[in-house]
């Protein structure tokens, strides 16, 4: 039985209160945390390449906040803002801040005291796609395995558009097509439900970006393998990952039978190392917000740059 072809220009009907639930807590999805933080460095070393001083830097889905210190890192002159959904994950995230300031505190309190600190200015529940921001209200917009959990990517790409200042960044990564094939291809061999997101294609992101708005979109990916020593840590971390938050996923649980098929399907695929391997399609971009062209009322906006001698 053959997987059915995904769907490479939108993720599908997603239930947006099932990944709430599912991202409620970092207890969810700490076992899996690594790949987040390896594709967050990845993130840190493009970022680098770019020449901007934001005054300020909001960290869309933040989590319980592990990027937010090292954006501050980044950029030591700006204010860092975290966004969640989850209050959850934002308690969390202002306690490690305060942990790691107590900590920088007890070594450096003097010099702390005298240059006024540091740290991320604030922690603000909201939703992606419905930013409680007001319009061009930061310069940078960061978002690490986020946007792929939204079921209308296009509307988010405009809203990120309206928070970020003329020449504002945005930096975004998320997962594609190619991910998860593995157990789209196991389940394939008990039902035709659908048990996996049918990720964006890369090319439709930056259609999208420029859609809604921004300029010079840049996009590239990447393909990362994870492989497993036993199909049950496999499963566990794909349902850290996210799991099936499709409104079409099937309700009922497999059945026995059905359950061993997906399970020997995952099995025939060790390798030479003998481990079990699962597919991740990481998709990178960046674009910035360019000057408008015409006035709210439509007046085109002409520009005057003085020679220079």
């Amino acid at each position: 039985m053959s997987s059915p072809a995904p769907d490479n220009s939108a993720s599908g009907p997603i239930d947006i209160g099932l990944v709430r639930r599912l991202f409620h807590s970092p207890g969810n999805f700490a076992d899996s945390d690594f790949l987040r933080r390896e594709i967050a460095g990845r993130m840190h070393e493009r970022l680098a390449l770019v020449k901007i001083a934001p005054r300020r830097v909001l960290d869309i889905g933040c989590a319980d906040g592990p990027d937010l210190g090292r954006l501050h890192e980044q950029y030591p002159q700006a204010e860092v803002l975290g966004l969640d959904a989850s209050e959850t994950l934002l308690r969390c995230a202002r306690e490690r801040h305060q942990a790691a300031s107590s900590a920088v505190s007890r070594l450096f309190g003097r010099w702390l005291r005298q240059s006024g600190g540091g740290g991320p200015a604030g922690l603000v529940c909201g939703d992606l796609g419905h930013l409680p921001l007001q319009t061009g209200a930061v310069d940078l917009v960061w978002s690490n395995l986020v946007l792929h959990w939204h079921p209308q990517p296009d509307q988010v790409f405009s809203e990120w558009r309206r928070v970020l200042a003329t020449d504002g960044l945005l930096m975004f990564s998320c997962f594609g097509p190619d991910s998860f094939r593995e157990i789209r291809h196991a389940f394939a061999q008990a039902d035709h439900a659908s048990h996996a997101l049918s990720f964006v294609d890369m090319h439709d992101f930056g259609d999208m970006l420029v859609n809604a708005g921004f300029s010079t979109p840049v996009m590239d990916m990447e393909t990362i393998t994870v492989t497993y020593e036993s199909v049950d840590k496999l499963m566990a971390d794909v349902r850290a990952w996210g799991g099936n938050p499709l409104l079409t996923r099937r309700r009922g649980l497999l059945g026995r039978a059905a359950w061993r098929r997906v399970a020997d399907a995952l099995e025939a695929m060790r390798g030479g190392d003998g481990r079990i391997p699962l597919t991740f399609e990481v998709v990178y971009g960046h674009a910035f917000r360019p000057a408008p062209r015409q006035t709210a009322s439509g007046e085109a906006i002409i520009r005057f740059e003085p020679r220079r001698k």
